[in-house]
């Protein structure tokens, strides 16, 4: 795929990456605890019924200056515990409010660091979470790991708790680009991980990659690229690095180095999706590689993938998200909600037994409609205004008139060879998965709204 300049310069703008809908800057911090209690309870009644689990674990040893995440740097032990014990006390305090029947579908643990704790801390959550809650057959139960904390006992570990999926934020191969950006640089081999992973039976392996970091060129990135499809990890992640310096101050750091330019970041996008698609890798959405017979890719075929924070899910996993930890983000039916700010007042609710959340979201049914478009767009690269019509009892044209929408805002991306539509369908092609964000934003009611920020693009 070969993306035209002039493209690059017309759509690289501020744009949301629509990991949610509405954004996360647009929840509010009049919707409290109570809001969310309400909201816990009245999810029982609501689609899908499957429960998906979110662990935040906000511990690094160290501050990676590309990080957007919320984390906690730290090394001290005794934190790490008093942390893990408020985990497994917040669970507890959950559990009573959703119902019995429903399954959980999907656990994810993000941060942070998740391997920064003990191994020994994540069997025990999981023992927790395995006592309360009943599975569905292979529910996915993935853990994001910092390779340069991973080791083979460390896997075993992970492999007897029930995880059957490792993402290794490998971000780079190049040494001087790990330092740059104040990553670890693993003492054990990236390939030698992977094997030690697959050598557990039912076990797959992620592996993701940063582009537009300082040092990369469109060359290096390919020869990263090349060696990781020489792993063959079971899916492969090229994440766009997002440089928001307004929100995360130690952004500015790594202008020191200087930035690839657009242009040059749009050269590692195009090689690496090349490469990737020769090896027989099935793009899915904008950045994830996986291979044909992955559920993932049988999902997009199909075209039921979805989406949520913790990134693509198949139908089968997809879960209402109820997040556990600080500032972890649950994704109900109807609300958005994220918990306490900092690890010192996260603590000290739960050490009370409350659970604090500080802002929020009520989604009107506009916006779930919205929300529901958007995830097709930029999941499945199509839409049909009938199916999403059936989905909330509405006619085609009703649900174009809720979104004040008319086909002649599609007409610039058919202009440029990006998609094509009919009165039912739109469906975007390959060059067009590069402006995913803008064509979602054109559905997007909240679009144009000054007191918002995004990073560009590209």
């Amino acid at each position: 795929m070969k993306i035209p300049v002039d493209l690059i310069e017309k759509y690289n703008v501020p744009v949301p990456r629509y990991t949610s809908y509405p954004p996360a800057n647009f929840f509010e911090a009049n919707f409290g605890t109570a809001d969310y209690l309400k909201a816990v309870t009245e999810s029982n009644s609501e689609q899908p019924e499957n429960i998906s689990i979110y662990i935040h674990i906000p511990f690094c040893t160290q501050l990676c200056l590309y990080c957007g995440c919320n984390t906690h740097i730290t090394k001290d032990a005794d934190l790490m515990r008093r942390y893990v014990d408020a985990l497994i006390k917040e669970i507890q305090m959950i559990r009573p409010l959703l119902d019995k029947s429903r399954k959980v579908s999907q656990i994810h643990w993000g941060g942070g660091t998740p391997n920064a704790i003990p191994s020994s801390y994540i069997g025990e959550v999981m023992a927790v979470l395995n006592s309360e809650f009943e599975f569905i057959d292979k529910p996915e139960i993935a853990i994001e790991c910092n390779p340069a904390a991973l080791n083979k006992q460390y896997i075993d570990d992970l492999a007897s708790f029930g995880f059957n999926r490792i993402s290794m934020g490998v971000q780079d191969f190049r040494e001087d680009v790990l330092k740059a950006v104040h990553r670890e640089v693993p003492e054990i081999a990236i390939e030698e991980l992977v094997h030690m992973i697959k050598s557990h039976q039912g076990m797959t392996v992620n592996l993701d990659f940063i582009y537009g970091l300082p040092f990369q060129t469109g060359e290096s990135f390919a020869k990263t690229i090349a060696r990781a499809i020489e792993i063959a990890p079971d899916r492969l992640v090229t994440f766009s690095y997002a440089h928001v310096p307004w929100v995360k101050k130690a952004q500015q750091k790594l202008e020191q180095y200087g930035l690839p330019s657009a242009d040059e970041k749009v050269k590692m996008f195009e090689t690496s999706w090349a490469q990737m698609k020769a090896a027989g890798y099935v793009p899915i959405g904008l950045d994830h590689y996986a291979r044909p017979e992955d559920e993932m890719s049988k999902a997009l075929q199909s075209r039921t993938l979805h989406r949520n924070f913790q990134g693509y899910c198949t139908r089968e996993t997809t879960g209402q998200v109820y997040a556990f930890g600080v500032t972890g983000i649950s994704q109900l039916e109807n609300v958005y909600a994220q918990n306490s700010r900092t690890v010192s007042e996260y603590l000290e609710h739960i050490d009370k037994g409350e659970t604090l959340v500080v802002k929020g979201y009520i989604l009107t049914p506009t916006e779930k409609i919205i929300r529901q478009i958007i995830n097709e767009i930029m999941c499945n690269q199509y839409l049909s205004w009938t199916k999403i019509g059936d989905r909330f009892n509405l006619q085609p044209e009703e649900v174009k008139n809720l979104l004040n929408f008319s086909n002649e805002k599609l007409n610039p991306f058919v202009a440029d060879h990006l998609l094509e539509y009919n009165d039912d369908e739109i469906i975007i092609y390959d060059l067009g998965r590069f402006v995913l964000r803008n064509i979602a934003a054109v559905f997007d009611i909240h679009v144009g709204d000054p007191n918002r920020k995004f990073s560009k693009s590209v």
